[in-house]
């Protein structure tokens, strides 16, 4: 499937055209469902970046070939608590994730490949555990103030470390979830889709996680939302993505033993 979103997209950047990742596909799952929803009742909106290609709709994502950034909006959904995501789709996982996004994990991963981004793989717990690997992404938070004025911060200062009580220092990997086939009827579905957007838990089914281990574990689980640093609940934000393209290895953590 990857191959022919690949191909897909950068046709529609030559044509100065926009396509979706699978022309006339309805959205039909669930959580497609919810997210669609989503997107129609949100308010307020932040107005379109400039510059950028817009994905078609309901999906919430840009494209900045130029400069190397993939935009998607979403919103506000947890202040306080364990979290196990920084960023998951919306109508997932939005208990245990800051941020809720009006996009499908696939989509956000088809525009990260269409500006050169490599994944890797996702971690890895047996025989024995393995990090996830793939190109670094640097994620960046923009929400308007009440004022209006449009501010910014690194994701990661918007979470906190549990055993020490710092900001996380830890990067994002391009791990690349994978893909599920339902063996009745053969669809496959993206996994991450179903919640595991940006994890700051490991899953094997992250698109975007970090590249130490961290458990998903209720009594174990590392990192909190940073709350007093979080704008309120509902704020509308955008996560700006982008990521270090390798030169030989550099640029990349593979994390492999």
């Amino acid at each position: 499937m990857w191959k022919k979103v690949m191909v897909l997209l950068p046709m529609a950047f030559v044509a100065g055209r926009t396509v979706a990742t699978e022309p006339g596909k309805a959205l039909q799952s669930p959580v497609e469902a919810n997210m669609a929803t989503d997107v129609q009742v949100a308010a307020p909106r932040l107005p379109a970046p400039e510059g950028a290609i817009a994905l078609p709709e309901p999906d919430q994502v840009w494209i900045d070939k130029k400069r190397g950034l993939v935009m998607v909006d979403g919103y506000v959904s947890l202040r306080e608590g364990y979290l196990e995501m920084f960023a998951c789709p919306a109508g997932t996982k939005e208990h245990e994730s800051v941020v809720a996004v009006y996009s499908r994990a696939q989509v956000v991963h088809a525009a990260l490949l269409a500006i050169g981004a490599e994944p890797g793989h996702p971690v890895r717990f047996q025989p024995k555990f393995s990090p996830p690997t793939g190109a670094l992404v640097l994620v960046e938070v923009r929400w308007r103030d009440p004022q209006g004025n449009w501010q910014s911060v690194q994701a990661q200062q918007w979470v906190l470390d549990a055993s020490n009580n710092q900001v996380m220092t830890q990067p994002w990997v391009f791990a690349g979830s994978g893909f599920w086939q339902d063996p009745t009827t053969g669809k496959q579905y993206y996994q991450a889709d179903s919640g595991d957007l940006i994890c700051v838990s490991n899953f094997s089914t992250a698109m975007l996680d970090i590249p130490i281990e961290s458990s998903q574990s209720d009594d174990q689980r590392t990192f909190v939302a940073n709350t007093k640093v979080i704008p309120p609940l509902g704020t509308p934000v955008r996560l700006v993505l982008k990521p270090k393209k390798a030169k030989g290895r550099k640029g990349k953590v593979t994390g492999d033993r």
